[in-house]
């Protein structure tokens, strides 16, 4: 079976999910601090690891994936089939000696950067395309092979002197992937597609010697994952079946990974089986302004904290990945205006409120055409003077209320506020029309503080009753 070039317009929309498949190939690649000294850098890849089957038959990691899931193609559709994973890349740092001969050595320092063993992840594609009909029976079958391959790079000081090098050396890995598919009875041309991904690398560990998963990892492939495209036709969501297909989905076999539709919004010609599971049409959030690699990230707090890291973290870091160095230089060039819309976003409000797409600021950040609630467009409300009826009483800043917080119990603190007396300070209605009354409790010590930060206590009208103001 041959690898045809993807048609352009296939090419295309893979090159929009490659966007957040680039997310799932380098999820974890290096966690903070970025350094490789680190203790949780030390035990690498995490995802989508397809070990050899010689020493994958001895662990809890895997030599393959197997993804089941629901289309309808049309009629004399071809499917466009992307395998992408990371091979790792052995680098070792040499020192250069006097007589033009290197040595290995643990570490080499420079001005900038402190260059130290890692393994780093370049990442390979596995192309094939086949005519939906072609996939009928046995399907079709594809073997990839990656040579071994190995070369240098010299490093060189702020002088331009050579002192030394790095060394990369790549394993030859080996795969094989598998389309099959079949028709479903029902009213519908509705086909399940299977996809089987495997590491067939020969490699196996030496027989006088227990070989550790670090012996291993050269010979595997990491983040494996799968991009398919029908050029006519459409996927079934595997997450939000219609309701005549969810028993078909249910019998779909999803070994180690996950299908979900990708791409535009709206469309279902596209598909993303991720060893992460996500959902339909994931995306990059447009605040982030760059890739922080560690898993489970929360760019603010990451961001953050890397920049806080000392001059001699940042040059391991800088001298651990290449990533690791774009992640440093991105947290120490961060403007303070592009941090402060990291702190987050409501993005559920998005379909109440129609919020168009907007438009990139100054710094690249999809911005929305206006904010989804501004309180300066709110000229109807005026906490300061505003006024609420309770008991057929007005209330406002300045009212003495007595609390009566036990209606609802959403919190265990009102039970020591019951029966308290307390002064309104100001009257505040939320985005979905509740009114709140924030108030300050008489005999707090701590009121004028209070008052000063805007830290108020908040009761709805029916958890007060009005006094006589005894001042």
């Amino acid at each position: 079976m041959t690898a045809p070039a993807f048609a352009p317009e296939t090419e295309e929309r893979l090159a929009l999910a490659r966007q957040v498949a680039d997310a799932v190939l380098f999820e974890g690649y290096v966690l903070y601090p970025y350094r490789a000294s680190a203790a949780k850098n030390r035990l690498r890849w995490q995802f989508g690891v397809l070990v050899p089957p010689a020493w994958g038959a001895d662990c809890e990691e895997h030599d393959f994936q197997h993804t089941e899931c629901l289309m309808e193609p049309k009629q004399g559709a071809t499917l466009a089939v992307e395998v992408r994973f990371l091979r790792p890349r052995r680098r070792t740092v040499q020192r250069a000696l006097p007589d033009g001969d290197f040595e290995t050595v643990p570490e080499l320092h420079l001005d900038d950067r402190v260059l130290v063993p890692w393994d780093e992840g370049a990442e390979e594609r596995v192309e094939l395309v086949a005519p939906v009909g072609q996939l009928l029976g046995d399907g079709v079958e594809l073997p990839f092979r990656k040579p071994a391959a190995e070369d240098t790079e010299p490093v060189l000081d702020a002088a331009g002197r050579t002192v030394g090098r790095l060394v990369r050396r790549s394993a030859e890995v080996s795969g094989m992937v598998r389309l099959s598919a079949r028709e479903l009875d029902g009213p519908y041309r509705t086909m399940r597609l299977t996809a089987v991904v495997e590491n067939t690398t020969p490699w196996a560990p030496p027989e006088d010697s227990a070989a550790d998963r670090d012996a291993a990892l050269p010979h595997s492939l990491v983040a494996t994952h799968l991009l398919m495209a029908l050029d006519a036709g459409s996927f079934l969501s595997m997450t939000d079946p219609p309701e005549w297909a969810k028993a078909a989905v249910a019998a779909c076999r999803n070994l180690h990974t996950w299908p979900v539709l990708a791409g535009e919004p709206g469309r279902a010609d596209l598909v993303l089986s991720s060893p992460i599971i996500l959902e339909d049409h994931p995306a990059i959030a447009p605040e982030s302004l760059g890739a922080l690699y560690d898993a489970t990230e929360i760019d603010e707090i990451l961001a953050l904290r890397t920049a806080a890291l000392t001059d001699e973290e940042k040059r391991e870091a800088r001298g651990t990945d290449a990533r690791a160095a774009a992640v440093i230089d991105l947290a120490d060039s961060m403007p303070a205006e592009v941090l402060e819309r990291l702190h987050g976003a409501v993005r559920g409000l998005r379909e109440v409120t129609g919020e168009s797409a907007g438009f990139p600021d100054e710094f690249g950040v999809q911005r929305p055409h206006t904010p989804w609630w501004d309180p300066a467009s709110d000229a109807g409300f005026d906490p300061e003077h505003d006024r609420v009826m309770v008991d057929g009483r007005p209330v406002g800043k300045g009212s003495c209320v007595e609390l009566r917080p036990g209606l609802r119990h959403t919190d265990a603190q009102d039970l020591f506020l019951q029966g308290s007396t307390a002064t309104v300070e100001a009257v505040l209605h939320d985005v979905d029309g509740t009114v709140h009354l924030a108030v300050t409790v008489d005999g707090d010590p701590g009121a004028d503080i209070r008052r000063e930060q805007g830290r108020y206590l908040y009761f709805q009208p029916d958890e007060v009753v009005p006094l006589e103001d005894p001042r």
